[in-house]
């Protein structure tokens, strides 16, 4: 097994680090650069950076905002949220991210990851997906793609669509629950499962983490390959190193 890797997530709105549950009741967090230092110092293996509105408000990235958490970040650093084409990607590549994330812009224009992919390279393009879980026999995929920071169904498959963005070179992907997002009741297991089996890059779970048994569980149950949490670290629940040593008790491989 590959060393499994600890992210924090900065949901960014207005320039400060929100979060809130199934992506709605935003609270203030955080201050960005504040919080991605930290994190540095604490030992995560990287960080997602997500200008969570610029989709919905019809915008892109905020670039000033990403330069100031850039400045401190001293690990791999990934950056989504308003990416809308090649120029944008540039833009923030030209400042020092090191991987981008594109989720509403690549359900819209598939054919944007394999351009990405051919100008940057594949292990700079995470495709993060956002689903929700839909009831058996209501019409809709059992786990649907949703887009616009999740107030848009798209009635596509996520596993389809994970297969299709692997096939069209992305690196790895971002698989957020909506239902689970900010619930602390754990990951869902049963969207990370399906999408990790049915692809073969690395999968980042997202969405639900409360307890450290539930970065256990998305990894030996889920087979995610990174766990990302936002809140439980935020608000000094579980710490860094806290989750890297109960993962390695549990003989899962971690960097130190």
């Amino acid at each position: 097994m590959e060393k499994v890797r600890i992210i924090p997530c900065l949901d960014v709105k207005d320039g400060r680090v929100v979060k809130g549950i199934r992506f709605v009741d935003l609270r203030d967090a955080a201050d960005p650069v504040e919080a991605a230092a930290a994190y540095c110092q604490q030992g995560a293996d990287e960080l997602v950076f997500l200008d969570i509105a610029a989709t919905v408000e019809g915008r892109g990235t905020r670039i000033e905002w990403v330069k100031r958490v850039r400045e401190v970040a001293t690990i791999p650093f990934a950056v989504g949220g308003g990416i809308r084409d090649i120029g944008d990607m540039k833009a923030l590549f030209d400042i020092g991210c090191d991987k981008i994330s594109i989720n509403t812009a690549a359900v819209r224009n598939p054919n944007l990851i394999k351009q990405a992919v051919e100008q940057f390279g594949g292990e700079r393009i995470v495709v993060a997906i956002d689903g929700r879980k839909n009831p058996v026999g209501g019409g809709l995929p059992r786990l649907e793609v949703v887009v616009k920071s999740g107030e848009e169904a798209t009635g596509m498959d996520i596993v389809a669509w994970a297969r299709k963005a692997e096939e069209l070179g992305a690196g790895e992907i971002l698989l957020t629950s909506k239902d689970a997002d900010g619930t602390k009741e754990g990951y869902d297991l049963e969207m990370t499962k399906a999408v990790a089996e049915a692809v073969s890059i690395p999968i980042i779970a997202s969405g639900g983490a409360g307890r450290l048994e539930h970065l256990y569980e998305a990894v030996v149950l889920g087979k995610a390959s990174a766990v990302l949490a936002a809140s439980v670290f935020h608000f000094g629940e579980i710490s860094i190193p806290q989750a890297k040593r109960y993962l390695k008790e549990k003989g899962i491989p971690v960097t130190t």
